[in-house]
């Protein structure tokens, strides 16, 4: 083999093994471009989901914060409600009560009452022996149907009549009118008693009130139910 021969083979080896390299160049690039497409794209997906996640994040705070926001508004209106009903059933209550002033203004009528309070309370103590406190200005009308009261509850319970002793501490008097008829006025202006009695054992372990204001506050605790559902109907329930 010659020169020119063995240069011949030469360049074709050169040349295969250029082309080999270019061959596996272009693989190496190919393969290089798609891993790089499969990585760009999966960075791609990941931020795409962590951008998801962080609005959903975001989007259920803002729900839960208007879920707060919608409750705290309700719970607010019922309050306002439930105040707006308080002050009105207050309203009637303080109503009753000035209308209790009247009872004793007429004395007829007011001295029979006086007198059935005293016999109730003598029949729910049942006791040989009371004492008996009523408001200053009274004294005159309780005195006037002791004697009557208690005949009438000794015919009732089949018992000799009572001692009864009037107490020299008198109750409160009725509010006058520029104390007003609100308890807020009433707690400022000290306590007072629109009528009726107390009655209380010798040894005061047993003390039945029996005032008008004390009556008042029983029968309308006892009507409020009612008085709720007549006033503002299931709502109220």
């Amino acid at each position: 083999m010659n020169d020119a021969d063995v240069s011949k083979q030469i360049q074709q080896m050169v040349r295969f093994i250029r082309q080999e390299a270019e061959e596996k160049a272009n693989e190496i690039s190919v393969s290089a471009e798609e891993e790089f497409n499969i990585e760009k794209l999966q960075l791609v997906e990941a931020e795409k989901k962590k951008i998801r996640q962080e609005y959903e994040k975001k989007e259920k705070q803002v729900e839960i914060r208007k879920k707060i926001e919608y409750s705290m508004q309700l719970n607010a209106s019922r309050i306002k409600v439930l105040q707006a009903q308080d002050d009105v059933v207050n309203a009637m209550k303080e109503s009753a009560s000035k209308d209790l002033l009247n009872v004793s203004r007429d004395h007829h009528v007011y001295k029979r009452l006086l007198k059935d309070l005293i016999v109730q309370s003598l029949v729910r103590l049942k006791e040989p022996g009371v004492l008996l406190r009523c408001r200053k200005e009274d004294l005159h009308l309780v005195e006037s149907v002791l004697d009557s009261a208690k005949e009438e509850y000794a015919s009732k319970v089949n018992v000799h009549p009572p001692e009864i002793i009037i107490d020299d501490v008198h109750l409160p008097p009725g509010p006058s009118h520029h104390h007003g008829f609100f308890h807020h006025h009433a707690e400022a202006h000290g306590p007072f008693c629109s009528g009726g009695v107390v009655i209380a054992s010798r040894d005061g372990k047993i003390v039945f009130e029996n005032t008008l204001d004390a009556r008042l506050d029983v029968a309308f605790n006892k009507k409020l139910p009612e008085i709720r559902k007549w006033l503002f109907g299931q709502v109220a329930a």
